[in-house]
């Protein structure tokens, strides 16, 4: 079934002539989740991270077709990621050192390819060349197929988050511990 399938690891340098296609898998992954899943939300949120130290992208093509991809950055001292999240949260919780926390910010399958496993595969890889002690990632409360396979790749929940940016929706905060390596 998936024995054409090609996972590449890519720095920000290696992602540019992708543009295009990583928005097409975007967009297809997101048909019919509103207003907010366009096109030029997807590159400006790109653009704004693709410059972060030790961003990194982990693609999966079929053939010549991308059908999904995961990215993320480790969260730096000035981050503002944790904006907007609910207190209570524990002592500390927020403080970042840009080796603590590898945020995941978008974890993405073709709908035609999806539930293969694809993004568990690039989840697991993308997480495995990673040094920090934990990672992030937030997911909608409506998206029960996406917090039922975060449980069962071990992600926790950890609170709930509402970006400071205008119209922004409310996420579930999820962690994962990770495995240090030396």
């Amino acid at each position: 079934m998936l024995e054409n399938l090609r996972p590449q690891h890519q720095t920000a340098a290696e992602t540019e002539g992708l543009v295009e296609q990583l928005v097409d898998v975007y967009l297809d992954a997101h048909p019919d989740d509103g207003p907010r899943y366009t096109a030029e939300r997807c590159e400006q949120q790109r653009a704004a991270h693709m410059p972060r130290g030790s961003w990194g992208l982990v693609t999966a093509y079929v053939d010549d077709e991308l059908v999904g991809y995961v990215y993320g950055f480790p969260l730096g001292s000035d981050t503002r990621w944790w904006d907007g999240i609910h207190e209570p949260v524990p002592d500390g919780f927020m403080d970042e050192d840009g080796q603590r926390t590898y945020a995941v910010c978008e974890l993405v399958v073709r709908r035609s390819w999806q539930r293969r496993g694809i993004a568990r595969a690039r989840h697991d890889r993308l997480l495995s060349t990673r040094r920090e002690e934990r990672a992030t990632l937030l997911v909608r409360p409506d998206h029960t197929a996406a917090q039922q396979a975060y449980d069962s790749w071990g992600w926790r929940s950890a609170g709930w988050l509402q970006p400071t940016r205008e119209g922004a929706p409310l996420f579930e905060v999820r962690t994962k511990v990770l495995t240090l390596r030396s």
